[in-house]
């Protein structure tokens, strides 16, 4: 039984289980990746990453205390020079652990650690692959009608100068066609008065036509 086991000791002792995380977190530092098993890798991420986290700050008492426990020269020169310009950015998880498969031997669980900041392969993926937002819904889903209202108001106050272009074009083409508009107007009611006016000059021509035959009927009557 466990009853509150921290750290596992690897089956060695305190002197032994140092000197090895000491040579792996070297070997870790100069190559950049190595291969062991997964119980020693936990161990010895445990055991490099406040290392690295230290050589950010590069003073001369970071390396005295971080050489205390890697007695390497090779090791500090690239941790502080290199790799601590690589991950400077970066506020801890400096590691990866891949899985292989067990091992032939005695079927241990096999692994991959190296530095996450030093795999070109998958950095680039990662920078190929489009930024996912993560949204988390609750009870009631109000955080989530709330943040669609702020996108729907911010998406309108930015369309706000295209709208006013929209509005803008239509006004202008209505004034454009005002113009031939009333010019048919005006030809659709003139034309008629025209055609009006000659009716009336006809009838009146014909109503006049009687009556001078009648007068002239009249005149040549007394003359019999």
């Amino acid at each position: 039984m466990r009853h509150g086991k921290q750290h596992n000791h690897l089956g060695r002792k305190t002197a032994h289980r140092h000197a090895m995380l000491a040579n792996m977190a070297s070997s870790l530092i100069i190559h950049k990746r190595i291969e062991t098993t997964v119980a020693k890798a936990k161990a010895l991420r445990m055991f490099v990453e406040p290392l690295i986290t230290k050589a950010k700050d590069d003073k001369t008492h970071n390396r005295r205390v971080v050489f205390s426990y890697l007695t390497d020269k090779e090791a500090i020169k690239e941790l502080f020079g290199i790799v601590a310009e690589k991950v400077a950015d970066r506020p801890g998880g400096y590691t990866r652990i891949i899985k292989l498969p067990n091992r032939l031997g005695d079927n241990a669980e096999m692994c991959l650690m190296e530095l996450v900041d030093f795999n070109e392969v998958m950095l680039a993926e990662s920078a190929d692959k489009p930024v996912k937002t993560r949204r988390s819904r609750r009870a009631g889903g109000g955080s989530g009608v709330a943040t669609e209202k702020k996108e729907v108001v911010a998406a309108a106050l930015v369309e706000e100068p295209s709208a006013e272009v929209i509005v803008e074009e239509p006004t202008a083409e209505v004034v454009v066609e005002e113009a031939p508009i009333a010019a048919i107007v005006e030809e659709e009611v003139t034309a008629p008065v025209v055609e009006v006016e000659t009716e009336v000059e006809t009838i009146e021509e014909a109503t006049e036509a009687p009556a001078t035959e009648e007068a002239a009927d009249s005149e040549e009557k007394p003359k019999e």
